[in-house]
């Protein structure tokens, strides 16, 4: 299997659901650095593909069903 992720310290988010296999399995990862070229500097974004941009990363969790217990535990930590 190969999926695309994108890594921040020392967690990779993944950018594609892997429901076939369940949470607390101990899987193996072998890295591979994506070759970027930048050839010409970036334009900044418009409004309206910042909101698109956001609007992808705020349904990124909208399929998790632990997401209740997360808030929940966070609640009664207050952290």
């Amino acid at each position: 299997m190969k999926i695309k992720g994108i890594k921040c310290g020392q967690t990779i988010e993944l950018l594609e659901q892997i429901n076939n296999i369940p949470d607390g399995i101990e899987i193996i990862v072998e890295l591979e650095i994506t070759p970027t070229e930048i050839t010409e500097p970036q334009q900044p974004l418009t409004e309206a593909e910042r909101l698109a941009k956001l609007n992808q990363l705020f349904g990124a969790w909208k399929n998790l069903p632990e997401l209740t217990e997360i808030f929940k535990s966070i609640e009664e930590h207050n952290y």
